[in-house]
């Protein structure tokens, strides 16, 4: 991660593949990504745990990911 930006205080949203029951949910911070470039995933069952920091393309590829194994 190349910013300071403590995690806990990022607005998060939810992945719209996730389950929709608040189960199974990955989190994105959509205005950090758009302020710095890092795409930050997290699992929301576990918010203060470790995230991931992603490239464009790690973050693309995610999606596509999910949209073929949905």
């Amino acid at each position: 991660m190349s910013s300071t930006t403590d995690p806990r205080d990022m607005r998060w949203v939810g992945s719209t593949y996730s389950d929709g029951q608040g189960g199974q949910c990955v989190q994105w911070a959509p205005d950090h990504a758009r302020a710095t470039g890092d795409f930050l995933v997290r699992d929301s069952k576990t918010p203060n745990s470790p995230h991931l920091a992603l490239t464009r393309e790690g973050f693309d590829g995610l999606v596509q990911f999910a949209k073929r194994h949905g």
